[in-house]
């Protein structure tokens, strides 16, 4: 925030940072939303670009008073989520996916539950699709690529185990004490960590339903299925053990050849993630 006189600065009340590649039209409807939320000019807007080629960085002069990173390729979406909330100056960091649209009253209504229960390390709002219906959203743990629509009773925020990290708003002290987001996830997976990690500690991801978000998601082609079952077997590894990570492997390989998923099965036989890099 802009400093009068000689006082110092105020820090923004939440960071939302932003990870895109290659979907420029996506990521432009997700920050004209954004820049309609209540409370604009105590927010602060990272764009983390992934080596975008589609026009994605004219987006800049479009929107300027967000701050745009620009990396020279794709460097996955941890990753790029790690060099966002590292830029962030805010206690609540919203991780938003380029696939999102949020309510003008959506971040407040989320920081407010922050603001009152010292019980929840995040929350989260109800994911929606295009109708206003809830969308698929809460997943199990381990992550098996399954999701389902939230069963909302009423407006007051309650406990999930796992919510996908389309839209997800936390503490920045979880992510400062867990040093940052493990790397070894590519696209999938780091979600499912942040929940663990949260839950290890005794703490609560809620729900908030009155807090919107619409979430369009997208087809999974075999890349993304080769890095989602990467990063469930990166999770079962690390929280069950080395030869239950093994073992999964192994059943992943396995299905994928029995299936004749060829491009999975190079992806998690090779161990080789979305942006090209290796486990």
């Amino acid at each position: 925030m802009t400093p009068q006189g000689n006082q110092e600065p105020v820090p923004p009340r939440v960071s939302i940072v932003i990870v895109s590649r290659n979907r420029v039209e996506l990521l432009r409807a997700c920050l004209e939303s954004v820049e309609k939320s209540q409370g604009r000019s105590t927010l602060q807007i990272i764009v983390v670009d992934n080596g975008s080629r589609d026009g994605s960085a004219q987006l800049e002069d479009n929107f300027p008073h967000i701050r745009f990173f620009r990396l020279p390729k794709n460097f996955g979406l941890t990753k790029a989520m790690n060099i966002g909330w590292r830029a962030a100056e805010a206690d609540y960091v919203l991780f938003l996916h380029d696939d999102t649209e949020l309510e003008p009253d959506t971040v407040e209504r989320l920081a407010a539950v922050l603001d009152e229960r010292n019980d929840a390390s995040a929350v989260c709002p109800l994911l929606v699709d295009g109708e206003g219906r809830p969308a698929p959203q809460i997943g199990n743990l381990p992550p098996d690529g399954e999701y389902r629509p939230a069963e909302v009773s009423g407006p007051e925020p309650f406990a999930v185990s796992y919510a996908r990290g389309a839209a997800l708003m936390l503490r920045a002290f979880v992510i400062k004490s867990m040093r940052q987001l493990d790397e070894r996830y590519g696209q999938f997976g780091s979600d499912a960590d942040l929940a663990a990690y949260i839950r290890s500690g005794g703490k609560e991801i809620l729900l908030v339903p009155q807090a919107r978000a619409r979430h369009y998601g997208g087809d999974w082609g075999a890349m993304r299925h080769g890095d989602f079952m990467l990063g469930r077997i990166t999770f079962i590894g690390k929280y069950q053990g080395f030869f239950a990570g093994l073992n999964a492997r192994v059943a992943a390989i396995l299905g994928a050849l029995v299936s004749f998923r060829w491009g999975e099965l190079r992806s998690t036989f090779g161990g080789q993630k979305i942006d090209g890099t290796q486990e």
